[in-house]
């Protein structure tokens, strides 16, 4: 077996998506610092490098419906899955959650004002989060799919106004990182998103709403950080060579 502790988290879930259930049972972060090595991960959180590394290897070598190969995709598809499918997921779920959340806050918020942090945060994320995607909808998805046309049709490749791709894409990282610290705060918040005893139906489900959007926001940084901006780079940097 080839030793994985000097791969990147990010490029073996790029490689293969299912590797991305070990890393979430670890709590290792493979979207917003997916550049780390298991082994780099590994000794941030004092865990041994060979039980995940075992664990990754079990779960690559299963059977089982494979995951889609994004990183077999061409990359003015794989902007346009982005768009069409998480960045549309956070517009429709934004407004979903900011009802929930406000009204946990109104009843509950007196015994548990932790919800009141919980929302802080969520507003937060919600207002940069929905500029994040415009910059990404109105400026660098489409010079990406504007470098992939030039490429088919051979054509010489306009210099844009920000110069190069690795600018736009250096700005969407590290906002990436600052909406993945802010879903680290709201899980520690919400004690790994487990609602107390005394929880409504309405608590629960805003639980697991904030649950299935934080795990969304991973897959959708995943697909951008460690598949789609490398290629993008490496698709510009061929072009003006």
């Amino acid at each position: 077996m080839e030793a994985l502790t000097n791969y990147t988290v990010g490029s073996l879930v790029a490689a293969n998506f299912k590797a991305a259930s070990v890393f979430q049972k670890f709590g290792i972060d493979f979207c917003c610092r997916g550049n780390m090595t298991i082994a780099e991960a590994c000794s941030a959180k004092n865990l041994d490098p060979e039980q995940v590394e075992k664990e990754v290897f079990a779960v690559l070598n299963s059977g089982g419906q494979t995951s889609i190969d994004f990183n077999s995709w061409p990359i003015d598809l794989l902007a346009d899955y982005i768009e069409k499918t998480h960045h549309r997921y956070v517009t429709e779920k934004i407004p979903e959650l900011n009802l929930f959340l406000s009204k946990l806050c109104r009843v509950h918020g007196e015994r548990h004002p932790e919800l009141f942090d919980i929302y802080k945060h969520f507003m937060a994320s919600s207002e940069e989060l929905s500029m994040h995607m415009k910059k990404e909808e109105n400026i660098l998805f489409p010079y990406i799919r504007n470098m992939v046309e030039s490429e088919r049709q051979n054509r010489e490749l306009e210099q844009p106004h920000f110069r190069t791709v690795q600018n736009p894409i250096a700005m969407m990282m590290q906002e990436h990182e600052v909406e993945g610290d802010r879903f680290i705060a709201i899980s520690e918040l919400s004690n790994g998103y487990n609602p107390p005893a005394d929880a409504c139906t309405t608590y629960r489900v805003a639980f697991q709403m904030l649950q299935d959007y934080e795990q969304d926001l991973h897959t959708h940084i995943h697909l951008e950080n460690n598949i789609l901006f490398p290629k993008a780079v490496e698709l510009e940097q061929a072009m003006i060579s």
